[in-house]
């Protein structure tokens, strides 16, 4: 589903480069949940804005099914993105001007005119997330948690091939972040969703099938829960 080939980015800080990214590889298959975990500074964010088309790399490749990201014009990536990847933000990125109904809708409305196709898979998305009866409520008025749940339905709302989420549960407490993660979870499971999560938080990455070990702009290790040495290598990478 997803395959990045010697990957490398570099952003300029005053008059000299500083190289983010230094050659990293790494497939994710269809319907994987993954985990990227690093400390600050490792360019684990710097990938996910790669793998969404934010940014394109300065030299490597990256593949998303059958779709070469760094190949496209800006314009290209554009219409790729809102038709193929979905994205959550810590901070929601909602408009807090409309409410929960008209948010989930706001990217079909940007490619098109809503079909009544379009709107049974909100309805179901706003069931799926556990916001039935708030449809009309403006987003301004909800719990960080519920926002959250909202941010979650938009994103899967053109039913996205990627969904890449980038410390999902940061602005949550703990019992509200396990609400997110368990949400993430079933639609991994349940409709083999394929997701990509940017965490800090050891808690939320071990909801993950594998974890990806970022360090110094490289992939340290690839590990899983199966691994003998999971829980204490873990704990020490992140120490």
């Amino acid at each position: 589903m997803i395959s990045v080939q010697n990957v490398t980015k570099s952003f300029s800080q005053g008059h000299e480069q500083s190289q983010v990214l230094k050659g990293v590889d790494l497939d994710i298959k269809q319907g994987e949940f993954v985990a990227v975990m690093g400390p600050s500074g490792s360019g684990k964010s710097t990938l996910l804005q790669l793998l969404g088309g934010l940014d394109i790399p300065d030299e490597g490749t990256i593949e998303i099914g059958e779709e070469r990201i760094e190949k496209m014009k800006e314009k290209e990536r554009t219409i790729f993105r809102r038709r193929n990847v979905g994205f959550v933000f810590q901070n929601y990125q909602l408009l807090q001007n409309l409410n929960v109904e008209e948010n989930i809708a706001f990217p079909i409305h940007a490619d098109g005119t809503l079909k009544p196709s379009d709107q049974k898979r909100i309805n179901g998305l706003i069931k799926a997330v556990g916001l039935s009866g708030l449809e009309k409520k403006r987003v301004n008025l909800l719990s960080g948690g519920q926002q959250q749940r909202v941010a979650m339905a938009r994103a899967l709302v053109n039913n996205p091939g990627v969904l890449l989420a980038d410390e999902p549960t940061g602005n949550l407490d703990r019992a509200k972040a396990e609400e997110i993660l368990a949400l993430m979870v079933s639609f991994h499971r349940n409709d083999n969703q394929t997701i990509v999560m940017v965490t800090h938080d050891i808690f939320a990455a071990g909801f993950a099938d594998r974890i990806v070990l970022f360090k110094d702009g490289k992939v340290e290790r690839i590990i899983s829960r199966k691994d003998d040495d999971y829980a204490e290598y873990l704990a020490n990478f992140m120490a």
